[in-house]
């Protein structure tokens, strides 16, 4: 049994106390259940204050947003739903009549926004003998669309019924898109919340073997979350904060998996203490101490890292970066207050039957990352080149990466009824039918813009019309529509709007715009290509200022950011060859990398932070080489757990049924996998032992190796696990 020894306490008066003091612990809890009893009721509101409408995803000074404002002037915004109908061997007369009565009771529709009297059709593909049929439908858009939209669609299924005797019968069109894509979303919240809160309970028992004290942890995600969630609806309600369901669903996943990290840590190192320590309070607050810093400096990160995200073109991704900035503040918030708190209230009986009793050895002293480091130090060059070369052909898999966009019919895991309504109307109409363009010009110079329209390849010339509903004029201003023979979402569709954007603007004094769903994805497209060029970089600065900061060196922080990009491009290279050869998915959204780099880079150097800081900790007393073994010993466990669990909750977004989420959910988890096993306990240690001292340049570490520092207990006191 080592010998226990008193490390010299921070003072009484420190914020350490506050949190853990005899008295004043029952003041956070206290002051966390009134914040936990106002949060709950307006966190449940955030649903409601949701923006999931299409400005809030486009970026903002986009043509295809400015023309989808300016046509709130010409008539409500719309979306129209196409019921198609189909029998190859043509259409009976019982079809007919069936469609014809159909077309009636639409035409009756008024709930959930429907506006059942501008029902268009039916449309036949042919005059004589037809086999298909479509009816278009228009549903209003306002500020409740999307929340109606599922609703209003499940109204004309009611009215329009299911296919029977070989007739075929789907509702797609943007507007049943839209409502797939709704109920895709539908209940987001609950489904990654109780995935996360599962992956968050199962490895909580496996790290601690104790099943009393995963409630200490999940009492205080739960409670930041729902603050968070309070927040961000106060400040979308009253600030202006655009809130859409991927910044409501991704909140979710980095409050369970950021905060239950800061919790692994800082109890790693209150067990530690506690085995040192007879008083509980005494034990925390110099775990806090002593954690304190590598925490706050972690979640400081990431915040950053996220607001970043501000500076992006597109609205979505500027929404996301203060909603995750503010949710991983809340947590690092609770975890750093309410939950050492707790876990002083609770005493040592909450790691039953695990207790760490006072004077007890600390049992991973010896253990395999103590081992580990030893091997690597053996010979650490050729470890780190083996390790870089093993990842650098990882990231040769980024040539099958196709970041472009998907469509569509790609969008989810499954084939929902509005793919399988697409596939039969593209096989009878042209298949841009129901996402037109949307062209407004002057009116003055409006009949040589539609002549210009009908005369660009890949748009029905005799399809451009006012469309119905629609005021004529507006402030010298008309609105016209016009078909594409591609489908919407189509790269072929995406060219036709460029050339017609091109003719269009060519035309004098016409102020000519062209927007629509295709103009739109094309928009959103250059803007996340943009974005890509301008946060990376960004995001990759800020986290080299705060890695030199807190080091207080040059030569560390860019050997992290060089591990962290490598392991970035590695995970993306195994993604890309997952996607192709065993998910089989069709590509990748244009927003993949960045989302995934900026969550790997923000989130996973949290783990070389702990390490680092635990290093130079270690190096102050015993000598650069010797501090990174130390280091990564008293670290390798509950990094490595802390890994396993943002792992499981990034991973839980594969319980979504679209493929964008489940691309991030698989990237992100494998790049923390990566991070956690292979960078941060092989090549960061092999890096650090083959500079050596000269890692800490310009600091007085890289001159000295082992400076003398009293300050603490003898080397072989400190190779504990936890955070430093």
């Amino acid at each position: 049994m080592p010998d226990v020894q008193e490390l010299r306490p921070p003072s009484r008066k420190g914020v350490a106390h506050l949190v853990c003091g005899r008295r004043s612990k029952w003041v956070v809890v206290v002051l966390w259940l009134l914040v936990m009893m106002l949060a709950f009721p307006l966190a449940s509101k955030l649903t409601d204050a949701q923006d999931n409408d299409a400005a809030s995803w486009l970026p903002g000074k986009a043509e295809s947003t400015q023309v989808l404002e300016e046509s709130e002037e010409f008539r409500p915004e719309v979306i129209t739903a196409i019921v198609v109908y189909a029998r190859e061997s043509g259409l009976t007369a019982a079809d007919r009549a069936r469609i014809a009565d159909d077309v009636a009771a639409a035409k009756g529709l008024r709930d959930h926004g429907l506006r059942g009297d501008e029902t268009r059709g039916p449309v036949f593909d042919r005059p004589d003998d037809p086999r298909a049929a479509q009816v278009f439908v228009p549903i209003t858009m306002d500020e409740k669309g999307w929340e109606r939209i599922a609703p209003a669609v499940d109204s004309i299924r009611a009215e329009t019924g299911a296919g029977d005797s070989g007739l075929a019968v789907h509702i797609t069109g943007p507007g049943g898109t839209a409502a797939d894509f709704s109920e895709a979303f539908e209940g987001i919240d609950s489904t990654l919340l109780l995935s996360a809160l599962g992956v968050v309970i199962v490895m909580l028992l496996i790290t601690y073997r104790s099943p009393s004290l995963l409630i200490v942890p999940v009492i205080s995600v739960i409670g930041a979350l729902s603050a968070a969630q309070a927040l961000i609806y106060l400040l979308a309600e009253h600030a202006d904060l655009t809130v859409n369901g991927q910044s409501a669903g991704i909140l979710t996943v980095l409050v369970f998996g950021a905060g239950t990290d800061y919790a692994l840590l800082l109890v790693a190192r209150y067990r530690e203490e506690l085995r040192r320590h007879e008083d509980r309070h005494e034990a925390m607050a110099l775990a806090l101490h002593r954690a304190g810093p590598a925490v706050l400096a972690s979640g400081a990160t990431v915040v950053l890292g996220m607001l970043v995200l501000i500076f992006a073109e597109m609205n979505s991704t500027s929404g996301l970066g203060p909603v995750a900035a503010i949710g991983v503040a809340v947590a690092l918030l609770a975890m750093l207050t309410l939950f050492p708190a707790l876990l002083v209230i609770f005493g040592r009986w909450i790691f039953w039957p695990v207790i760490p009793h006072f004077g007890s050895p600390e049992p991973t002293e010896r253990g395999i990352w103590a081992r580990s480091g030893g091997r690597i130090a053996r010979r650490p060059r050729a470890i780190w080149a083996a390790t870089t070369l093993v990842l650098a052909v990882f990231a040769l898999g980024l040539t099958q990466l196709r970041a472009a966009g998907i469509s569509n019919a790609d969008a989810f895991t499954g084939t929902p009824d509005s793919i399988t309504g697409q596939e039969v109307q593209a096989r009878y109409f042209p298949a841009g039918s129901g996402d037109p363009l949307v062209i407004i010009t002057n009116v003055a110079q409006a009949r040589q813009v539609g002549e210009t329209v009908a005369q660009t390849r890949g748009v029905l010339p005799q399809s451009i019309a006012v469309p119905p509903g629609t005021k004529p004029v507006h402030e010298g201003r008309v609105l016209v529509e016009a078909t594409m023979t591609d489908p919407a979402d189509s790269a072929a569709a995406k060219d036709t709007v460029e050339r017609t954007r091109d003719a269009v603007h060519a035309v004098p004094d016409a102020d000519a715009q062209v927007g629509g769903g295709t103009a739109a994805l094309l928009d959103a497209e250059e803007a996340t290509t943009h974005d890509n060029v301008l946060i990376i970089p960004l995001v990759l600065a800020v986290v080299m200022l705060v890695l030199m900061v807190l080091l207080r060196a040059v030569i560390a922080p860019l050997l992290l950011i060089g591990t962290v990009v490598l392991s970035f491009a590695a995970a993306l290279g195994v993604s890309a060859l997952a996607f192709r050869y065993i998910f089989d998915y069709a590509g990748e959204s244009t927003d993949f990398p960045l989302f995934v780099f900026v969550f790997l880079v923000a989130l996973g150097i949290d783990y070389n932070i702990f390490l680092s800081t635990r290093i130079r900790e270690e190096a102050r007393r015993q000598g650069t080489r010797p501090g990174v073994v130390t280091g990564l010993a008293a670290t390798g466990a509950v990094i490595t757990s802390a890994g396993l669990v943002l792992a499981g909750t990034f991973a839980a977004l594969g319980t979504l049924p679209m493929v964008a989420f489940a691309e991030i959910g698989f990237a992100v988890a494998l790049g923390v996998l990566l991070d956690t096993f292979v960078v941060r306990s092989v090549l960061v240690t092999a890096l650090f032992l083959d500079v050596g001292p000269k890692v800490w340049w310009p600091s007085r570490l890289a001159r000295e190796d082992a400076p003398p520092d009293t300050g603490g207990p003898p080397p072989r006191e400190r190779v504990r696990s936890g955070a430093p």
